[in-house]
């Protein structure tokens, strides 16, 4: 893939995607970026997730299959940048355009590449200051569609061939020797015990909304966290929490769902007189069982030790995390719980 000469004068051409995995639809739009301008920035979205069925690849993972597809030449002229999911859409915005110009500081002129395929390519307009280029979507080309093909065929061979006509070759290539990673399994697994669960809803009226708790218990600049025991997201960590019960008021949920899967060793008014705040997290992506609403307190301790604990209900292990550790372990996390943490005790600004 080369151009010779550019379209528009641009210095930056952004390219901004998730590239689970990288397909046909990219490569037309990182086509549009490299004949656009001189540079270009490729922007990945959802980095520095726990492996999922939506998000399976790493950042670096998705680097290596964009490369495969570039000759030596191009690949000196696209760099990359990992960015995120704050939940956030201004957080998200600034964090995208600080890195982008990070690495062109001088630069004029940024020219952001994309196409409106569907309502969650709202994002495209939240950066005004930079000089937007429309695509046509010529491909039609679904990323969900590809992962579910990779996850439900019995046959990688099988799948790969019928994913032929929306993946380039080499990143087909690629994935032949991926599906080959421990990982891989693990994630078939994740997907059928997902589209069991979806399956028992299917026949609701509508689609449920489901509504949890969770726990966000601080002291000594350490916080509570549970390794969940199974699935979704088994070996993860996680805030201890749950789903309401029907006749459950939130913070009775969210102290009962403490103590089944901690055994936190505390009165029930030591931790009322602790709790510090509360917040919603409503995201509609939160979550890979559907639409899921948290309600998240914040219980800080302020104790000079370290009350017992003990794993219990699903969860496979309760430990005592340092605060300044959480950071360095965000990839490790369940849904957007390093998110919740992040939001109470701001763990990303440190």
């Amino acid at each position: 893939m080369q151009t010779d000469q550019f379209e528009t004068q641009t210095e930056v051409a952004v390219v901004i995607g998730r590239f689970q995995p990288f397909h046909l639809g990219h490569a037309h739009l990182l086509q549009a970026a490299l004949a656009a301008a001189p540079q270009v920035v490729v922007v990945l979205g959802s980095s520095f997730h726990a492996r999922s069925v939506k998000n399976p690849f790493t950042s670096q993972e998705r680097i290596a299959m964009i490369n495969a597809t570039l000759d030596e030449a191009t690949r000196g002229r696209v760099q990359f940048v990992a960015v995120r999911d704050y939940y956030d859409d201004e957080r998200w915005s600034k964090a995208v355009q600080a890195k982008v110009m990070q690495l062109h500081a001088n630069a004029k002129s940024y020219t952001l590449i994309g196409h409106f395929k569907d309502a969650s390519s709202y994002y495209l307009r939240r950066f005004p200051h930079w000089r937007l280029r429309e695509c046509e979507n010529t491909t039609q080309i679904d990323a969900t569609a590809i992962r579910r093909v990779l996850f439900e065929a019995e046959n990688v061979e099988v799948s790969l061939a019928v994913l032929e006509a929306m993946l380039p070759l080499a990143v087909r290539q690629y994935l032949k020797a991926w599906t080959t990673l421990p990982a891989f399994a693990a994630l078939v697994e994740e997907y059928r015990g997902l589209q069991k669960y979806k399956l028992a809803w299917a026949s609701a009226p509508y689609p449920p909304i489901f509504c949890t708790v969770d726990s966000v218990v601080c002291t000594n600049q350490h916080v509570l966290l549970i390794q969940r025991g199974g699935f979704p997201g088994k070996g993860l960590w996680a805030l201890p929490g749950g789903f309401l019960d029907p006749h459950e008021r939130l913070q009775r949920a969210a102290v009962r769902e403490l103590r089944e899967e901690t055994k936190l060793a505390v009165l029930d008014s030591t931790l009322e007189n602790a709790l510090v705040d509360v917040k919603v997290f409503d995201h509609p992506d939160r979550s890979q069982r559907g639409r899921t609403i948290t309600h998240a307190f914040y219980f800080d301790l302020k104790l000079d030790h370290f009350p017992d604990i003990e794993a219990d209900d699903d969860a496979a292990a309760a430990k005592w995390v340092a605060i300044a550790d959480i950071l360095s372990m965000e990839e490790q996390f369940f849904d957007d719980h390093f998110h919740i943490l992040d939001q109470f005790l701001q763990i990303s600004e440190h």
